[in-house]
C-alpha cells in the first residue's frame, strides 16, 4: 500500500480525554503561576513555554497532525517559533 492511500490511525477516546486532563493541569499551571509572587521574574518565559506545550498536544492530537507527513509540522512549528522569538524580543523591549 502506497502512502498516498494509507489511513491514518487515529487515537482512542481514552488518549482524547487524557490529552484533555494534561491541558487542563497545564491550564490550571498557568492560572496559578500567576498567583506565586516569587515566579514574577520568569512568569513570561514560563508561560510561554507552558503555552507552547499545549500548542504542540492541541496540534499534534486533536488536529491528527501527528500522523500526517513532516512537512506538515514544520508549517506549524516554524510561525511557532517565530511567534516566540518576536514575543521574547517585545519583552525585551519592555524592560
Amino acid at each position: 500500500m502506497n502512502e498516498e492511500n494509507a489511513e491514518h490511525v487515529h487515537p482512542d477516546n481514552k488518549t482524547y480525554l487524557f490529552i484533555a486532563a494534561i491541558l487542563t493541569a497545564v491550564t490550571g499551571i498557568e492560572f496559578g503561576c500567576l498567583y506565586i509572587p516569587a515566579l514574577a521574574p520568569i512568569v513570561a518565559p514560563l508561560l510561554l513555554s507552558l503555552s507552547a506545550g499545549k500548542f504542540v498536544l492541541v496540534v499534534g492530537y486533536y488536529m491528527h497532525l501527528k500522523p500526517d507527513p513532516s512537512l506538515f509540522r514544520w508549517v506549524f512549528l516554524v510561525p511557532l517559533g517565530l511567534a516566540a522569538i518576536v514575543m521574547l524580543m517585545l519583552l525585551g523591549l519592555m524592560r
